[in-house]
């Protein structure tokens, strides 16, 4: 009877594995969407440095749905729309319209963004600490940045009356910056000239206007537009000899005189923890917006020579980087 009984049980098991639907299924991975207004070779490797440290490999527990802008806006939304459509456990937008596009898309996913601007003056969370909403994450914006960096450059160019503010008018969060920079100038007895860039097409025609106009120095906006062709911005630059001062790190890097920015890393870095977080069960409602706490000034001394310009001992003390 014991073999009889043994043989049944064999039999019952190979009949359930047989029968479609019964045997157990491969458990399914969940999908990150990864929406970014650049190109792929922007990308900040601090997110996936984030998710790797927390356990999430792609390939090996997660997968991710790539979806780049290319630098046009306009591609945004049904970029956002098609990430909503394949059913996404998490959409990380990496910068302000990015993240505009995916809580339109959906008000169900979870949105991890990462933003330039402020998250609540924009629509995408209620407030700082409680989001309320499906979306969270970082921000590098503070309301006095922009004057930061226009006082840096007025310490640099102390006899510079006239500024030129190079910004892209499609930005959803343009008019916050431009408000911060035209208020601190008034305080310094400084005019801004605001000029509109779109494209990589627009920089030669603005910055001809701004010479024109006999601008001493130029205050670059943050924007995808300008970092993704940040090459051609800072020749142009060079070509018309304005002192500038960039939003980010990556300018410097390619000839630009020197940058003033909350970490991106930092932002790019904690986007990841809370997308990590998320895949877990935490509910972006939960997870207040994270605030920059680290800022980076970066100066390079070859553009600042070939400017004619010496560089205030005072600043070279508080540059986190001198580039020679």
């Amino acid at each position: 009877m014991r073999q009889i009984s043994f043989h049944v049980t064999l039999c019952a098991m190979f009949l359930a594995l047989s029968v479609p639907g019964q045997a157990q299924q491969p458990r399914k991975m969940p999908v990150i969407g990864y929406l970014d207004y650049g190109a792929a070779i922007d990308r900040d490797e601090a997110f996936f440095e984030a998710l790797r440290d927390l356990g999430w490999i792609e390939g090996q527990n997660i997968v991710i749905e790539y979806r780049w802008a290319e630098g046009q806006y306009d591609r945004l939304a049904e970029l956002a729309a098609d990430l909503v459509r394949r059913q996404v456990s998490v959409i990380a937008a990496t910068t302000t319209p990015a993240a505009l596009a995916a809580k339109t898309a959906t008000s169900t996913i979870p949105i991890v963004f990462t933003a330039a601007a402020d998250p609540v003056t924009v629509g995408l969370v209620a407030s700082l600490n409680r989001p309320g909403g499906n979306a969270t994450g970082a921000t590098s914006y503070l309301n006095d940045l922009g004057a930061k960096r226009l006082e840096l450059l007025r310490e640099l160019v102390p006899k510079a009356t006239t500024i030129g503010m190079l910004v892209n008018p499609n930005n959803p969060d343009i008019e916050t910056q431009r408000k911060d920079v035209e208020g601190a100038a008034r305080k310094f007895g400084q005019q801004v000239h605001v000029v509109n860039a779109a494209s990589v097409d627009d920089f030669d025609k603005v910055l001809a206007t701004l010479a024109r106009l006999n601008a001493s120095a130029l205050l670059v906006t943050a924007d995808a537009v300008f970092l993704s062709r940040r090459d051609r911005l800072v020749g142009l630059v060079a070509h018309y000899g304005l002192p500038t001062i960039y939003p980010q790190r990556e300018f410097v890097m390619v000839g630009g005189l020197m940058s003033y920015a909350a970490s991106v890393a930092d932002s790019y870095r904690q986007a990841g923890i809370y997308v990590g977080r998320v895949l877990k069960g935490a509910v972006p409602a939960d997870l207040p917006v994270v605030l920059p706490n680290k800022f980076d000034f970066f100066i390079n001394l070859k553009t600042a020579k070939e400017l004619g310009l010496t560089i205030p001992p005072s600043l070279l003390a508080r540059a986190d980087e001198v580039i020679e």
